[in-house]
């Protein structure tokens, strides 16, 4: 990263994820003021930095809410993921090895699709989902380490049929960044230092974001939108 900027010069960290969305807004400026541009976050640490992103671009933000489907009995494995607009996706390997029956997924995708639209209302206030369909998306994170989340947001983007999708993010773990390369259409990592052992190391603050945050910064981007 040149000079670091944006970047605490010591301690090569973010103060915090507005002070990210800020810098990596300087990597998208290609991108600012065109009307088929839209910014979707992942929530919620993504959320403030694609409010800094948006804002700085003048283009509109949205969310993209991504849950893992957990195995039953042991949530923490995933064999799937649901994301926004109704979209699943299955891990194959992980079904078949443990024998897991569709009635099984069902029940599984049904309470997570419970959440995932708890989720959306609460944190659109009540305002339509973004249409993506056509439209050049960045998609946003507040980092990269497995990159899990974001890999399934782009795979199930995909079906929404945008032009393209831009992933974009202030850092990430070097390998983790280049294998997005063939599964988006173009990858934006501002700071990918080496070595890499968590996103949050490479922030000074990096509290949880909270449920109120995303919605005052959702209400926030979309005021000048409405008026």
């Amino acid at each position: 990263m040149a000079g670091h900027i944006g970047m605490d010069i010591e301690t090569l960290q973010y103060q915090d994820r507005h002070q990210a969305g800020k810098f990596l807004a300087t990597k998208l400026a290609y991108l600012a003021h065109r009307k088929d541009v839209v910014v979707l976050a992942l929530p919620r640490g993504g959320v403030p930095v694609g409010f800094e992103v948006a804002k700085a671009l003048g283009v509109p933000l949205d969310v993209f809410v991504v849950r893992k489907l957990g195995v039953p009995g042991h949530p923490e494995l995933a064999m799937g993921a649901i994301a926004s607009g109704g979209v699943s996706l299955l891990n194959e390997d992980i079904v078949q090895s443990l024998g897991i029956s569709a009635a099984m997924i069902r029940k599984a995708a049904a309470e997570e699709e419970r959440e995932l639209a708890r989720r959306e209302r609460s944190y659109r206030n009540g305002r339509p989902p973004i249409d993506v369909e056509g439209r050049t998306i960045i998609l946003v994170d507040d980092g990269l380490a497995t990159g899990s989340s974001m890999l399934v947001a782009v795979r199930a983007l995909k079906r929404k049929k945008p032009a393209q999708i831009i992933v974009a993010v202030p850092v990430a773990s070097p390998a983790t960044c280049a294998q997005f390369e063939p599964e988006a259409d173009q990858v934006i990592c501002a700071f990918t230092p080496e070595p890499f052992w968590a996103v949050g190391q490479w922030y000074r603050d990096f509290s949880q974001t909270s449920d109120e945050e995303v919605r005052d910064l959702l209400t926030k981007s979309a005021a000048p939108r409405a008026a």
